[in-house]
């Protein structure tokens, strides 16, 4: 009994983060929109504006349940839900801390890229149950457009596993820290660092190409979460909203907060895999311990949201710089450009470990 009560306390407390980081965010996304467009962003409600997205949210919840009348009822009702469930599940393996995750599986990495991808399944469901041509449109858009950037995203990943010989992610982010002398056989990069820990140590500056690799991944992940320049799902001067077009009120409060979870999910798989995870920048220098002095559960939780609230930030300020690709230049980069790079970045993770750790 108590097993299960502690998981549904874990799971309401992933919930209440991502409720309060989507509040966070969206705000935070139009005062970087109205600084990028040279203007000042919601100012009305509350100081600066900072209750807008919390009077919003109010609107959304009090809103009636509008099913259309050619609308499939069942697929129509049950698609947000997916949608969400699908970005929330995959927050069960991410390591906070230090020992710290809901679920520490072995298989952490696999499983999160997996049950993300029932996203799609999702998506599809709002297209196709609305019965409206733009949001079937819209649907068909965003399936494509998921599926072709998870093959680029998913070797980009393959590559830091092949280095880390594991998937599971907290013993990946532990390889990018401190270990004692028994453990280093484990992964030897560039510089033996793992004494003194540091920024040096992450998978990027470890092994080079994973430098390439996480720029793959982090403009897949853009696609993944159809967000601009890959935002043609929802392009709104030309299918209204896409596929969440006939939603309102609480539907569409939970495929909005699913897309923002995911944000944070991906960027977060990032920066686990290849920036350190819950590792702290600061190495130890002779007497100085400033690796061993930020590190910890506290310190784990700290530099885990700094990191993914910096490449948050950097895909907030992307969307609101670049413009809207059409959907065949989607297509060119994925299957011309992304996807070439990535199996190159994979055949130098196998020549990398044969070579300098092996070899070494």
């Amino acid at each position: 009994m108590v097993f299960y009560i502690t998981y549904i306390i874990v799971a309401i407390a992933l919930f209440g983060f991502i409720a309060l980081f989507t509040l966070f965010a969206v705000y935070s996304e139009r005062k970087i929109a109205g600084f990028v467009q040279d203007r000042l962003g919601p100012m009305e409600t509350g100081k600066y504006g900072s209750l807008q997205t919390l009077a919003d949210i109010l609107k959304l919840i009090q809103k009636e349940f509008i099913t259309p009348s050619a609308a499939d009822s069942i697929l129509f009702s049950v698609a947000p839900v997916v949608i969400f469930a699908a970005v929330f599940l995959g927050f069960v393996v991410m390591p906070w801390a230090p020992g710290i995750a809901p679920a520490a599986l072995h298989l952490g990495l696999f499983y999160g890229l997996a049950i993300v991808s029932v996203d799609a399944i999702g998506l599809l469901m709002a297209g196709w149950g609305s019965n409206n041509k733009f949001s079937l449109l819209g649907s068909m858009r965003a399936v494509a457009q998921i599926i072709s950037y998870e093959i680029p995203a998913g070797i980009a990943l393959i590559a830091a596993v092949m280095i880390a010989q594991t998937l599971d992610m907290q013993e990946i982010t532990r390889q990018q820290g401190i270990m004692v002398e028994d453990e280093r056989i484990l992964f030897l990069g560039l510089w033996d660092v793992s004494h003194i820990g540091g920024i040096l140590a992450w998978n990027i500056f470890q092994a080079p190409h994973l430098l390439l690799a996480y720029v793959i991944f982090f403009i897949a992940s853009l696609a993944e979460c159809n967000r601009a320049p890959f935002d043609i799902p929802e392009a709104e001067s030309e299918l209204v909203g896409g596929f969440h077009t006939e939603y309102g009120g609480l539907r569409f409060a939970f495929i909005f907060l699913a897309e923002y979870a995911m944000m944070f999910l991906v960027a977060m798989i990032g920066v686990t895999v290849f920036l350190g995870g819950w590792n702290t920048p600061l190495p130890n220098i002779g007497t100085v311990k400033l690796a061993d002095w930020t590190t910890g559960l506290a310190w784990g939780i700290f530099w885990t949201l700094i990191k993914t609230l910096l490449v948050v930030g950097l895909q907030m300020w992307i969307r609101w710089t670049l413009p809207r690709l059409r959907a065949d230049q989607l297509m060119a980069l994925c299957w011309k450009v992304l996807t070439p790079l990535a199996f190159l970045c994979m055949a130098l993770s196998g020549i990398w470990r044969v070579w300098v750790i092996v070899g070494g």
